[in-house]
């Protein structure tokens, strides 16, 4: 039956509804915009609207429910069209929010909305999926089985992630937290993983950086980058990383691996507090709100792997969050350890050394990856682990400039060599093979008669013979250690340069 009069011909057509048409009482709520400001609108009226709904302003403006009060209810503002003031109408749309997922957000910069920030058209999409959703059930997920590389040598051989897994990225400001992040996302080039980067309250000179970095590097194409800029509202900022796993739960979903980065949340449960307090919901603990906790916990839970019947997916996340002065027992940080299966911790101290990364491999651990490390990292990596930590206990005795031990020194003298060997430049992820390459090499002590810039020039000889070609992951232990003699046979010569 054609109900629309506004769509009919003058001629037969009305007739036609006319004929079809039925009196009857039809009740419609209208509320009336009250107040507006801080990206926050009051609208009096609406009894039945409930949390999460979006709600219309008769200029076209878009908001979302997100306080219920007794007289009024407060909304964050989705999008504010010119000429909205207050005592504007209000309806309800009866929808929630939600996002268009799909292929077409590949290679794309996005808002929390879906809306191309990238001077592109509107990214092509088949279906819309809601940004809160719950987690998926116990019933289909799956163990964790299947490393993540990050391409860095002390994430891959001592503090491994796997896929579906929630790794914090933890440290205080200019430590390379975000540097780590790229780096990963830079190691998942032709490895079937897709990435989402969300931005959360970033400036726009080091959003521009980030994706400069990313097309340079190759993997924009295979990514997709969520933006909300520090001069955006909070409610926005407050959507971006729900945007993000939406997107990344549409490929999760399809079967596919999804890498997915929030940074940071520090700076999101900061845009959540100021939410709040605009909404005027009651402070708690350093003025946030009662269930900033719960905030966290149900984004991050829902990242996971899913069991083979439901596609055999996964979406790993590597939530970021800041500390200030080293203070790891802050209450988001303690937070977001409690609902993450481990952290990498970047030490300010080691970053002003000049050991970069910057991991403080005694705060850090991963509660899930090594049981999805390769078999063959795994067993080289224990001894060189065990090594690291004996020199790390060890070097505190240097400082008294006591004598020591020979095999006290020993030890510590390999342990230094082990830190030069573990220092890696940015936006130069490691592939396996070239992991298992100078491990075994430091194993057998290929590099115990080398020091300063010659294990460096050694190493990166090394390395590039490992990325051309090698024994292959299967290859047992006899089968690399022919192959990296051979190789380091080569480095020694070669004249010099």
């Amino acid at each position: 039956m054609i109900t629309d009069p506004s769509a009919l011909n003058a001629g037969g057509l009305r007739s036609q509804w006319l004929a079809g048409y039925q009196p009857q009482l039809r009740i419609s709520e209208i509320g009336k915009l009250a107040a507006i400001g801080d990206g926050i609108a009051w609208i009096e009226g609406l009894p039945s609207a409930a949390m999460d709904q979006i709600l219309r302003f008769e200029n076209g403006s878009e908001a979302l429910v997100f306080h219920l009060g007794s007289k009024r209810i407060g909304a964050i503002l989705l999008g504010q069209e010119e000429g909205l003031a207050a005592g504007a109408a209000a309806h309800l749309t009866g929808r929630r929010l939600d996002i268009g997922v799909g292929d077409g957000f590949l290679g794309r910069v996005v808002d929390p909305l879906g809306n191309p920030l990238d001077g592109g058209p509107q990214p092509k999409f088949t279906r819309r999926r809601a940004l809160e959703v719950p987690s998926p059930p116990i019933t289909a997920r799956d163990f964790v089985r299947r490393p993540l590389l990050s391409g860095s040598k002390m994430v891959d051989t001592m503090i491994p992630i796997g896929k579906g897994q929630r790794q914090l990225i933890i440290g205080d400001a200019g430590t390379g937290k975000s540097s780590l992040a790229m780096d990963t996302i830079i190691a998942q080039k032709g490895r079937d993983v897709l990435c989402v980067y969300v931005l959360i309250s970033q400036k726009r000179s080091a959003v521009v950086a980030t994706i400069e970095t990313l097309r340079q590097a190759g993997v924009l194409d295979i990514s997709c980058v969520v933006v909300a800029e520090a001069t955006t509202t909070p409610g926005l900022k407050f959507l971006a990383p729900f945007a993000g796993c939406a997107l990344a739960e549409e490929w999760m979903w399809g079967g596919r691996d999804v890498l997915v980065v929030y940074d940071d949340l520090t700076t999101h449960a900061r845009a959540y507090r100021e939410l709040s307090l605009l909404l005027r919901r009651p402070p708690g603990r350093e003025a946030y709100p009662g269930d900033i906790f719960y905030l966290h916990a149900r984004l991050l839970e829902r990242s996971t792997c899913l069991a083979s019947r439901y596609g055999s997916g996964s979406m790993t996340a590597l939530p970021i969050v800041e500390t200030e002065q080293g203070e790891i027992a802050a209450y988001i940080p303690t937070n977001l350890i409690s609902i993450t299966d481990g952290q990498i911790y970047l030490d300010p101290a080691l970053y002003a050394r000049g050991f970069l990364p910057a991991i403080d491999i005694t705060r850090s651990v991963s509660r899930i990856g090594g049981k999805a490390q390769l078999p063959a990292i795994k067993a080289e990596a224990g001894r060189m682990k065990l090594d690291f930590l004996q020199f790390l206990e060890l070097e505190v005795f240097t400082r008294f400039g006591s004598r020591l031990e020979a095999g006290v020194d020993a030890k510590i003298q390999r342990g230094r060599l082990l830190r030069e060997l573990l220092k890696q430049e940015r936006l130069a992820p490691l592939s396996p093979e070239q992991h298992l390459a100078w491990l075994v090499a430091y194993n057998e002590g290929a590099f115990d008669a080398l020091a300063g810039e010659a294990v460096q020039g050694r190493l990166a000889r090394l390395l590039h013979q490992a990325a051309a070609g090698g024994p292959g992951l299967a290859a047992g232990r006899d089968a690399w250690r022919d192959a990296v003699a051979g190789w380091l046979q080569e480095a020694c010569d070669e004249p010099p340069a």
